[in-house]
């Protein structure tokens, strides 16, 4: 049977089929609307849905389950949302909302943790034992698989890879904490890192490519800069894929993953990001003399990968 899962972010809500192979296939989405009441918010995400099964001729008998991916923690016992900054739930029981509004099982989980889920079952880790996925993005993300499950720790907030220390004393981060990872290796780090960079250099190619607007300074312009020889945008980015060397080491000394896959918007650089990264990597690898190292690659599912891995967050807890 038809699985849906939805993907719950601060600016959309995403809902997509995804069926026994675990493959996508159509999906539907519409703004998020923030700031809204928790209910309003459960009961869009329903009538979401439920356009996405009358677009194509179906009724919610013809699905097997709803799985959702939330920007918070999710505590399972109580079906609440314990804290999601960006939507202002604190104890929420944002999933008990929603299982009381779909006629089928309804699953939940951090929206993070379930990107990393989609990657294992049918991305970069497929036919892996063990996965680590780091999402560069607004912040740091992260989603451990080990063993064939997600790493969920005793009080469901494990995963936090973005708020490991790299730097001690070092740039404030969102957290509250100094030095943390999210706050040199985000896409929101990169862009104000390269910011920092132009206001000391008048003569930076970064400055035509942004059109002499800072505002429009982006990934893309600064990797596109770095492509051409533009020594600001080098410095920045042998800075940035250094520092982010240093979470991916920290996590790969930890957890040895057969697998870790970088995904988000900076994914989108491909080589250019991580073959520098590989090889700053490596030698602060403790394992490296070893025939057998973690195997750092790209996410393959792009936006798909918290669509797949919610619609199929009733195989994780199968496993429970």
């Amino acid at each position: 049977m038809l699985r849906i899962g939805i993907d719950l972010g601060g600016t959309k809500i995403a809902a997509g089929l995804v069926d026994e192979n675990r493959v996508l296939g159509p999906s539907i989405q519409e703004p998020t609307g923030l700031p809204r009441p928790a209910g309003e918010l459960a009961e869009a995400i329903y009538h979401l849905a439920y356009r996405l099964l009358k677009e194509q001729g179906l009724t919610f008998q013809d699905v097997e389950s709803v799985g959702i991916g939330i920007p918070g923690t999710v505590n399972k016992e109580t079906d609440c949302i314990e804290y999601a900054n960006n939507f202002g739930f604190e104890n929420v029981p944002f999933l008990k909302m929603l299982k009381e509004l779909f006629p089928c099982p309804v699953y939940g989980e951090n929206d993070a943790k379930a990107a990393a889920w989609g990657e294992y079952l049918a991305g970069a880790g497929r036919g892996s034992r063990s996965m680590t996925a780091v999402t560069l993005g607004t912040g740091v993300g992260g989603g451990i698989i080990l063993n064939g499950k997600i790493l969920e720790g005793h009080n469901g907030a494990a995963g936090e890879l973005g708020h490991m220390v790299i730097h001690q004393n070092g740039r404030p981060c969102t957290c509250g904490r100094r030095g943390c990872l999210e706050a040199y290796a985000s896409a929101t780090a990169l862009v104000s890192r390269a910011k920092e960079a132009m206001e000391h250099c008048e003569i930076s190619m970064l400055w035509n490519l942004c059109g002499g607007n800072l505002s429009e300074v982006n990934g893309r312009i600064i990797f596109e800069a770095s492509k051409k020889g533009d020594p600001t945008a080098c410095e920045v980015l042998d800075c940035f894929t250094e520092d982010l060397s240093d979470g991916i080491a920290n996590i790969i000394n930890i957890l040895q993953p057969e697998v870790l896959c970088i995904g988000g918007g900076l994914s989108g650089a491909g080589e250019a990001l991580l073959a520098p990264v590989r090889e700053k990597t490596a030698p602060k690898i403790y394992s490296r003399a070893s025939e057998k190292n973690t195997r750092i690659v790209l996410a393959e599912l792009g936006n798909g990968a918290g669509i797949i891995g919610a619609a199929c967050l009733n195989e994780q807890m199968s496993k429970n």
